[in-house]
């Protein structure tokens, strides 16, 4: 069975929530962000799990899956466990050996076994990555900050590595490039250039940076169009995006990665190269 197959159900049902998400209420908002965010998990742990996980009674879970037209939540549980049973699952047996780690005690172990468990835990992300990335979403992105003239890129605190990489490598094409800093509090200062067409490439995490969602809203106001490089489907920054591309940034001893957000950074950038390089070079599609 391919990937697509494998993960039809789950996905299918993910885009409902997200389309429905705004109409929840607090309590099942909360659990529509676990739900997505822990994918891996909801087909294996039990109802008082995810509610002690979301801060929830066990009835408030119920009625999650009520609402999504589920008997209860062992039925919508079923959607993640045969999705599961379908792939091997390397994150959830990471995730399990490093439990076991911490439970005999992490802050024992020698450095260089620390390091092997944090790169084990950046390739299980990637492996991640590639599995669950959207093509649709992939391709639109691309489309877009081919078709435009100027490309603007954003990512506060943790996320601006990531922009700033971005920022650097879209400097090698002929696009006009500007990294929004936001420094001083001078964001608006510097999307005074914005204008409609533009691409604004905005990068964040929850819990979503002011500073970033206030540089989307006012490229919005612009008319310039966004490609989202988020967490969920339900990030304030993936409602009005054109495109948006999910990647979860997941954490090893309490350290969020990098890795999966990167690499995902670079493979956007090398496929919108390789199609700027074919438009300019039109001879290299009739090669062989």
């Amino acid at each position: 069975m391919n990937r697509a197959a494998a993960h039809a159900p789950v996905d299918q049902l993910l885009k409902r929530i997200s389309a429905e998400y705004e109409q929840l209420s607090r309590q099942l908002k909360t659990i529509a962000r676990y739900v997505e965010e822990h994918r891996d998990h909801i087909g294996l742990d039990g109802i008082q799990d995810v509610a002690r996980h979301c801060d929830v009674q066990p009835s408030a879970v119920v009625r999650f899956a009520k609402h999504f037209g589920y008997s209860g939540f062992s039925e919508l549980q079923k959607v993640f466990r045969d999705s599961l049973s379908r792939q091997i699952a390397p994150s959830r047996n990471y995730k399990a050996r490093i439990r076991e780690l911490i439970a005999s005690g992490a802050g024992a172990l020698p450095s260089a076994e620390i390091a092997q468990e944090f790169l084990g835990g950046a390739l299980v992300g990637v492996q991640e990555l590639q599995r669950s990335l959207d093509a649709k979403a992939f391709g639109r992105a691309v489309d877009l900050l081919a078709a435009t003239d100027a490309i603007w890129v954003v990512g506060s605190r943790r996320s601006f590595p990531v922009a700033a990489y971005l920022g650097y490598a879209l400097q090698h094409t002929d696009k006009r490039v500007q990294l929004v800093t936001a420094l001083g509090s001078m964001h608006e200062g510097e999307l005074r250039a914005a204008r409609r067409g533009d691409v604004l490439v905005v990068v964040s995490f929850a819990p979503y940076a002011e500073e970033t969602l206030a540089v989307a809203q006012a490229a919005l106001s612009r008319g310039a169009r966004l490609v989202t490089i988020t967490d969920s489907r339900m990030s304030p920054l993936a409602r009005e995006a054109s495109a948006v591309l999910l990647v979860q940034d997941h954490a090893t001893f309490g350290f969020r990665t990098l890795t999966s957000p990167m690499a995902l950074a670079q493979s956007l950038f090398i496929a919108l190269a390789c199609r700027l390089e074919l438009e300019h070079e039109p001879a290299l599609l009739t090669t062989s």
